[in-house]
């Protein structure tokens, strides 16, 4: 069993191979080396290497001839081309090719081992994933749930036990967590996969509009009922029916519902007709139903009914290992959006991702790669693309602790996070802009900059 990461570096230059083997060698890995593509197809038949490092213009078989045929033979090995041609042309027919990515020579030695290490990562991150979909079953949908950390793993093989049951679930977590994801998986991997997942947000609507939404409504029932309407119960009968933050029902709303689950039976609002249904319910909460039914806010009997089967979603902070895949995959999906070709994190900026703890979780995140993607101007992401990671990390003894959670607590944007967290970094600093540009880890040019957006003097 090896040990080491192994890499084949081809090049017919025996100076530069020379030089590669000692570098990279030093960097840890087991280096093998060849001087022609021909040989090249050959060793990556007959040998298992990690990446393959291959230069473009070589005597008998060029590299993108070599890459062709070893991408064919083995579509999973990354391969970076080496070419002193830093034309366009040949770059777009590598990557057209396959190729994971293309330095130009003379090589950047800091950039090579940032692109090395991206394309290891990329490529461990993916078997991962693999072993992760073999684990949980052939027949399992992730409905797009991405995590390898051990906390994961539990709860998604706890969803792959569950789906298959008529079981009522209830998923707890932290807003920005991915509720809405595992309920999805839990309707998706069921069998009423072929019936309809419906979806409503209990906090968005009021008591009145709630019950018609739910139930439906009979023309006349109320000012504007024009029609007669059917609920969402009716529209996910044989299905599934999500609703998230169930703890927001009034608790009349909650005898209503409570009923529907005892009867499985539903009366539109203004009509006498009992209508049958048939739906698995799936519940969701922000919130501690344990306390709510302490304070006399939410009914005890329904919340044993809610609560058959409990998921419980770990916070992005407590699960850390699942950052730079969730940052690959928001990086690579919104890169392909704006139509950017951005490569990667530079190693910096993953570190810094990874040590921030995501008050927003998963939502946030997303935003911040949108964010980053966006405003991008180099093929990796920086630190400094992050900007309000480094204000609220640089910053977060600077806050009172009821401020901060407020901020943790809140669904203020990125933008409207940032803005506040300099502002109040500004009021601990009596106004003092150098020392607040310090705290915040920014220049002072670019907190002029801020102050002045924000409509404050410099």
């Amino acid at each position: 069993m090896r040990n080491k990461s192994t890499i084949l570096v081809v090049d017919d230059d025996h100076a530069h191979r020379t030089m590669l083997r000692t570098l990279i060698g030093g960097w840890g890995y087991a280096v093998s080396e060849t001087d022609d593509g021909s040989t090249a197809i050959q060793k990556v038949q007959e040998h298992s290497y990690d990446l393959v490092l291959m230069d473009v213009r070589m005597m008998k078989v060029s590299g993108l001839e070599a890459l062709d045929k070893i991408k064919a033979y083995n579509p999973a090995i990354p391969v970076i081309i080496m070419t002193a041609y830093s034309s366009v042309e040949t770059a777009v027919e590598a990557l057209k090719q396959g190729a994971h990515d293309y330095l130009t020579k003379p090589l950047d030695f800091e950039k090579l081992r940032i692109t090395i290490e991206r394309a290891m990562e990329h490529t461990r991150l993916k078997e991962e994933n693999r072993l992760l979909k073999e684990s949980l079953g052939k027949q399992f949908d992730r409905q797009n749930i991405i995590g390898q950390s051990p906390a994961m793993i539990r709860l998604l093989e706890t969803v792959a036990q569950v789906a298959p049951s008529e079981a009522t679930v209830l998923i707890t977590g932290e807003s920005g967590t991915g509720k809405e994801l595992i309920a999805g998986a839990i309707h998706f991997n069921s069998h009423r996969k072929d019936g309809a997942f419906v979806k409503i947000n209990c906090a968005a609507i009021t008591e009145t509009l709630l019950e018609s939404e739910l139930f439906g409504h009979e023309k006349g029932a109320f000012t504007g009922a024009d029609r007669r309407k059917e609920g969402r119960f009716v529209q996910a009968n044989k299905g599934s029916l999500f609703l998230d933050e169930v703890s927001e029902m009034t608790l009349t709303m909650q005898v209503k519902l409570l009923r529907v689950l005892q009867e499985r039976e539903i009366v539109r609002v203004g009509g006498e007709e009992t209508i049958k249904v048939d739906v698995r319910l799936i519940a969701a909460t922000n919130k501690n139903l344990e306390d709510l039914i302490a304070k006399n806010v939410f009914r005890e009997d329904l919340y044993y009914r809610l609560n058959v089967v409990r998921l419980e979603i770990p916070p992005l902070r407590k699960r850390r290992e699942d950052i730079p895949l969730l940052a690959q995959h928001f990086l690579t999906m919104f890169a392909d959006k704006n139509r950017k070709e951005i490569k990667g994190f530079a190693p910096q900026a993953m570190d810094h991702l990874i040590k921030y703890d995501w008050p927003g979780n998963v939502r946030e995140l997303m935003n911040a790669i949108e964010r980053a993607v966006v405003l991008a101007r180099s093929d990796y992401l920086a630190e400094e693309e992050f900007p309000v990671i480094q204000s609220a990390t640089a910053t977060a003894g600077e806050l009172a602790p009821e401020t901060t959670q407020a901020y943790l607590e809140s669904d203020l944007s990125l933008e409207e996070v940032e803005k506040a967290t300099i502002l109040k970094t500004l009021q601990a600093a009596s106004g003092n802009k150098s020392e607040t540009a310090r705290r915040l880890g920014i220049t002072r040019k670019t907190l002029h900059k801020k102050l002045k957006a924000y409509g404050v003097m410099p």
